[in-house]
């Protein structure tokens, strides 16, 4: 932290918190609670606003919009944290890119699904099990394989946006909620009377499990898996390989020392451009050390 100047401390410490905290591995388990807590205000939001339309009290467009407001606000409070996935398909993508631990895959999954689960029990709790608990379905008149390609083209989307504003040549820190946000709620605005919108497993797991109500469950896993791996393919085409630091620090959070290591050399980098003379150059930041880079990344990656 000696590197960077006041200004720069202070704004890290605002988002990260203690570094001494984050930097200690033992405290991990904070990506996983992120998580959970992150699925559960999603799913609470996308299956309850759901049951409220299903019984005529809020509009549709509320009921769509709603869930991309939300991620909104759950990337801005704890994106930092474990990267505000909440959504297997966005693990995945971020996995295959090299920008998120493939080793930490199987636990975002379980507890993206856990989190769902509990959402979906408190929406029983207080509606009982009414309205498949804001399962997503296809719509009337539409059938299984016509929504498996809606959400395998929502999804494809999803992922897109997601990756592209984690990248190190789109990174805007916390205004990428908005990008995500906002194509949360337009995708639902237009294409939720064909497959209710769910780009996302873990959102149509907890309605399915806690309801019963298994009918078309398998389009809203294949087909999201399938547009993630889409949206990788679309990525390597715009940007090449992944694994940049700043695209590992934001698809991981900042719980990694080299993660968090990257993001002060970037904030130390604008700051020492902002301060340097007009004329003439200022000396070129040293290469990271072994130690500093992503897990996975060579020197030359």
């Amino acid at each position: 932290m000696g590197l960077i100047g006041p200004r720069a401390r202070h704004l890290l410490a605002l988002e990260f918190g203690s570094r001494a905290d984050f930097d200690d591995p033992r405290l991990a388990w904070r990506r996983l609670f992120a998580e959970t807590l992150g699925t559960f205000m999603l799913v609470l939001v996308a299956a309850g606003g759901s049951i409220l339309h299903r019984k005529g009290q809020i509009s549709l467009s509320a009921a769509q919009a709603a869930p991309g407001l939300m991620v909104m606000a759950i990337i801005m409070f704890m994106g930092a944290v474990s990267g505000a996935h909440l959504n297997p398909g966005v693990s995945l993508g971020f996995a295959m890119r090299g920008d998120f631990p493939w080793k930490r895959l199987v636990g975002y999954v379980l507890f993206q699904l856990l989190g769902a689960t509990l959402a979906c029990l408190f929406l029983e709790a207080v509606f009982g099990n009414i309205q498949h608990l804001g399962a997503t379905l296809p719509g009337p008149g539409y059938a299984n394989w016509q929504a498996l390609l809606m959400e395998i083209a929502l999804t494809a989307g999803l992922v897109s946006v997601v990756l592209g504003v984690a990248s190190a040549a789109q990174n805007v820190g916390a205004i990428a909620a908005l990008g995500v946000g906002g194509y949360i709620a337009l995708a639902g605005l237009w294409s939720a009377p064909v497959s209710g919108a769910s780009m996302n497993p873990a959102r149509s797991f907890g309605p399915a499990l806690v309801s019963g109500d298994w009918r078309s469950y398998w389009v809203y896993v294949v087909g999201p898996l399938t547009g993630a791996l889409i949206a990788v393919g679309f990525a390597f085409a715009l940007r090449g390989r992944g694994g940049d630091p700043i695209s590992y620090a934001a698809g991981s959070g900042a719980l990694d020392p080299g993660a968090l290591r990257a993001r002060h050399r970037l904030a130390h980098s604008l700051e020492s451009a902002n301060e340097a003379p007009a004329e003439g150059g200022g000396e070129e930041a040293p290469p990271a050390s072994e130690g500093e880079r992503p897990p996975g990344r060579s020197p030359s990656g």
